[in-house]
C-alpha cells in the first residue's frame, strides 16, 4: 500500500478546503436562480417570427421559474448587435437569447470582423420550431406562378425591389438565391423588421417581398397580398393552396428559420437545464403550440445537443449561400 508523506497529505487537504467554497457557491447559485426578473433579447423589432415566441413563451417560462421574463427587442446589424449584446452578457442565466436564423446562422458569415461565434459563444438550450419564408405579391403583381413572376420582373426597366425583414435574413438570402437561379435583376430592401416591411408591401411601396410565413397568411385571407410559394419541404396545413418551392421545381430555395433559446457560454449547468426545462416543457402546454402551429410554425422537442448540433451545421450551410450570393451587411 502507498504511504504519504504529511506534506502531501497537508497538500491534499489544503486542495480540497480551497475547491470546497467554490462548490457551494456552484450549488448555491443554481438553487437560488433566478433571484430576479429574466431578459429576453429578441433581434427584430415587434412583429416579426421571433418576437412572436418570445411573447407566447415568456408569460408560461415566468410563471415556472417564478420570475418575470422581460422581452428586450434589440435589432439591427443582420441580428447581430442583439446576439453580440447576449454573447458578452455574464453567463448567470438572467440573460437569454431568442435565437434565430439570421442570428446565429447567417450575421456571422457576412460580418467583416466577428463578434461572436454561433457555436463557442453560447449554450444553446431549447430549440421552439422553426417557420418557412414565403415569396408575398401586392395584388398588382399580375403574377400567379414562380414562372409568370420572372416573366413580369424580367419586363420591368430596372432592378426590382424585393423587401426582407432586414440584412442577413433569411429572406434576404432566399431572394438573391431566387435571382441567382433565374437569371433576375433584384434588388434587395433591407427594413429594420419584417413589421414596417409589411407595411410597405401592403401600400404598394415595394409590390415583392420574401417573408416569414405566419404573419401573412390572415393577409391572403383578406385578400390584402397574395403568396406564390414557401420554402418549406412539404405544403403548410395553415396554407394548403399555396405551393412549396420544390413542387415547382426549385428545390434549392428550400429554407426555414428557426427559433429557440440560447444563452451565453458558461451558463452553470443546473441553471441551463432548468431553463431547457421549462422552455420545452412551456411548448408542450396545448395552448402554445396550438397557437405556434396556427402562425404556421413546425415544432419539435429537441435535446440540447441536437439543438447546438443544427446550429452549427445551419451556419456552415448559410455560410456558404451568403458567399454564392454576394449578400452583405
Amino acid at each position: 500500500m502507498p504511504t504519504h508523506t504529511p506534506s502531501l497529505r497537508r497538500r491534499t487537504l489544503l486542495g480540497a478546503l480551497a475547491a470546497t467554497p467554490l462548490s457551494w457557491a456552484a450549488t448555491a447559485a443554481t438553487t437560488d436562480w433566478p433571484r430576479k426578473p429574466i431578459k429576453l433579447v429578441v433581434t427584430f423589432p415587434p412583429g416579426g417570427s421571433s418576437d412572436l415566441v418570445a411573447r407566447l413563451l415568456a408569460p408560461a417560462l415566468g410563471e415556472q421559474l417564478g420570475q418575470p421574463v422581460v422581452i428586450e427587442n434589440k435589432p439591427g446589424a443582420g441580428s447581430s448587435i442583439g446576439a453580440q449584446q447576449v454573447a458578452q452578457s455574464p453567463a448567470d442565466g438572467y440573460t437569454l437569447l431568442a435565437s434565430n436564423s439570421a442570428a446565429l446562422s447567417i450575421a456571422p458569415s457576412l460580418l467583416e470582423k466577428r463578434s461572436y461565434d454561433p457555436s463557442r459563444s453560447f449554450v444553446h438550450l431549447a430549440y421552439i420550431g422553426a417557420v418557412p419564408t414565403v415569396f408575398a405579391l401586392h395584388p398588382s403583381v399580375p403574377a400567379h406562378s414562380i414562372e409568370a413572376l420572372a416573366a413580369w420582373i424580367r419586363s420591368q426597366p430596372g432592378a426590382l425591389p424585393f423587401g426582407s425583414g432586414g440584412a442577413a435574413s433569411v429572406g434576404h438570402l432566399v431572394g438573391e438565391q431566387f435571382a441567382q437561379a433565374l437569371g433576375l435583376k433584384l434588388q434587395h430592401v433591407p427594413y429594420k423588421g419584417a413589421g414596417p416591411m409589411r407595411s410597405d408591401l401592403l401600400g404598394g411601396q415595394i409590390r415583392m417581398a420574401v417573408d416569414a410565413l405566419p404573419q401573412n397568411i390572415p393577409l391572403q385571407q383578406q385578400g390584402r397580398i397574395k403568396l406564390l410559394a414557401v420554402t418549406s419541404a412539404r405544403r403548410v396545413p395553415q396554407a394548403p393552396n399555396t405551393p412549396t418551392v420544390a413542387e415547382l421545381g426549385y428545390a434549392q430555395l428550400e429554407s426555414e428559420n428557426y427559433v429557440g433559446i440560447s444563452a451565453p457560454a458558461g451558463v452553470p449547468a443546473g441553471v441551463a437545464a432548468r431553463i431547457s426545462q421549462a422552455v420545452r416543457q412551456a411548448c408542450l402546454r396545448p395552448a402554445i403550440a396550438q397557437a405556434l402551429q396556427a402562425q404556421g410554425f413546425a415544432t419539435q422537442d429537441m435535446e440540447p445537443a441536437a439543438f447546438a448540433h443544427l446550429v452549427a451545421a445551419q451556419s456552415a450551410t448559410w455560410g456558404r449561400i451568403a458567399q454564392r450570393t454576394g449578400a452583405t451587411l
